[in-house]
């Protein structure tokens, strides 16, 4: 498509040489801005996605994909027997009958609302996101009724480490003869996890099973029961299977449900940045346009000559595809190897610019993530490509076209 003296003259054109050479500064400075606007689209999509993901991640493995809740506050009896029948559906990996309520934590002096977890010892043992991420303590020593298991943020916050107590106040209160009194008991910390995200390590605490039922009074019944998943497309099917199993005092909430207005947001931000940083390799195109307009002005009597010469209008057209599409290509391809070695170094990058600049550039109780994260996706890096490309290509026609419509006789009689 693209003859050898159309290429010569085409890179030539686009090489610095005296009056020319602000034009090249032009080609310059749209180059760096495809190459930047293709790299930062790259990252601010991947982080979005590592962001997305890491948060699913842990979202579903500490609360599940679905859970069955009582409705009132009346809790749910014989509920070993529904999760056992639960647990025989095709898909679900766990089934666990949870006591939650909400309490006040104090301890040395320090005091704050959490989120009470009363588990049974063994269903917390076979958790991954728990027991593959323990700090501090050993899970073997989670039973009896003293013992409870903190995340390592809230440990902080409190000053504790395994073997200190810590207090936890219920406003469920006992009735007496006086009134209604705050539930008040001591536990011993048996261990501390840390599982990435601020919301879980310095709100939620673990007891077992049997002492909270004590504890808040549920006698021999549980306030749900989460269930985890194979898959989580299976959501929607295991909930319709499970609906003729429970009564009208028990409800089904999915973990879409349950996190919805979160994702949402996740979404239309993800989808928001997408359009503004579109609008980057938009302007690099623009530059690329007054660029090659400048060009065919300055080689107009060059433009003439080659005419005369033989060179037909599809040449000339051709040339100046060449020089504008060159410019998106190169700084496409530069702009995705930018991207792709900044995603795959981000967290060190991260940790770099904050041991320089002494700032913490991501705060882990703002963005609830310990660390920066990146999934790269192979469909959205080829779909910023084909529009880096495109829109480089698109840049180059009228400039192109101008050039190939440029009467010879005209040109040579102003020059």
């Amino acid at each position: 498509m693209f003859g050898p003296f159309e290429r010569m003259v085409a890179f030539r054109y686009l090489r610095a040489r005296r009056k020319e050479g602000f034009v090249s500064v032009i080609a310059g400075f749209s180059l760096a801005g495809i190459m930047l606007g293709v790299a930062t689209l790259i990252i601010v999509m991947s982080v979005m996605n590592g962001f997305r993901t890491e948060l699913l991640g842990r979202i579903l493995g500490v609360n599940g994909h679905l859970a069955v809740y009582a409705l009132g506050g009346q809790g749910i009896g014989s509920y070993d027997a529904l999760a056992g029948e639960i647990r025989k559906l095709p898909g679900v990996t766990y089934a666990t009958p949870e006591v939650e309520a909400q309490v006040m934590v104090t301890a040395r002096g320090n005091n704050f609302g959490a989120l009470v977890h009363g588990v049974a010892p063994e269903s917390l043992r076979n958790r991954p996101i728990f027991a593959d991420n323990i700090r501090f303590g050993d899970l073997a020593n989670f039973e009896g009724d003293n013992a409870v298991v903190i995340g390592e943020r809230m440990a902080q916050k409190l000053g504790l480490t395994v073997g200190d107590q810590l207090t936890l106040i219920s406003p469920k209160g006992q009735a007496t003869v006086f009134g209604s009194v705050p539930r008040v008991r001591a536990y011993t910390v048996a261990a501390i996890f840390k599982v990435g995200m601020s919301e879980y390590d310095s709100s939620y605490v673990f007891i077992p099973l049997a002492a909270a039922q004590t504890y808040f009074g549920m006698d021999n019944r549980v306030s749900q029961i989460s269930i985890g998943l194979a898959n989580a497309d299976l959501t929607a099917k295991v909930a319709a299977e499970i609906r003729p199993m429970i009564g009208p005092t028990v409800s089904i909430y999915d973990w879409r449900q349950a996190n919805s207005s979160f994702f949402t947001a996740v979404e239309v931000e993800r989808n928001v940045m997408f359009l503004i940083l579109t609008l980057i390799i938009l302007v690099a195109a623009f530059n690329i346009i007054s660029g090659l307009i400048m060009l065919v002005k300055d080689k107009g009597r060059d433009i003439a000559i080659m005419r005369t010469m033989g060179a037909s209008r599809g040449a000339v057209l051709r040339i100046f595809l060449m020089a504008g599409a060159s410019i998106g290509v190169v700084g496409t391809a530069a702009g995705v190897v930018l991207g792709l070695v900044f995603c795959a170094n981000i967290e060190s990058i991260r940790q770099f610019i904050e041991r320089f600049s002494g700032t913490n550039l991501f705060n882990a109780e703002i963005y609830f993530l310990s660390r920066l994260p990146a999934e790269v996706d192979s469909g959205e890096v080829v779909t910023v490509v084909l529009m880096a490309l495109g829109l480089s290509l698109a840049a180059t026609i009228y400039p192109a076209w101008r050039a190939a419509r440029l009467d010879p006789v005209e040109a040579l009689r102003y020059e």
